[in-house]
């Protein structure tokens, strides 16, 4: 692995575990008030398009981060959904 391998690899595991805390949060409280349905849809749509994208470059770090953290907003977009 060269170094921007392992920069991939670190930003791929610091961007997708940052974000399990606030589904981890959610699910326990069933508290979604301050959670945008819109924000978390887009957001959705983007990381979805990343997945696309790594699967062009065939890059795993962008593949894997991005299905976690794509499985992670529709998570939150289906609490929001629930709770709301």
């Amino acid at each position: 692995m060269n170094f921007f391998e392992i920069l991939g690899v670190l930003a791929a595991i610091i961007t997708t575990v940052s974000f399990l805390p606030q589904v981890y949060k959610t699910w326990k409280t069933k508290d979604t008030k301050a959670l945008s349905l819109t924000m978390y849809t887009s957001f959705f749509i983007g990381v979805s398009m990343w997945v696309v994208y790594g699967f062009y470059l065939k890059s795993i770090p962008i593949i894997v981060a991005n299905i976690i953290t794509a499985i992670s907003a529709l998570t939150l977009i289906g609490l929001k959904i629930k709770y709301k």
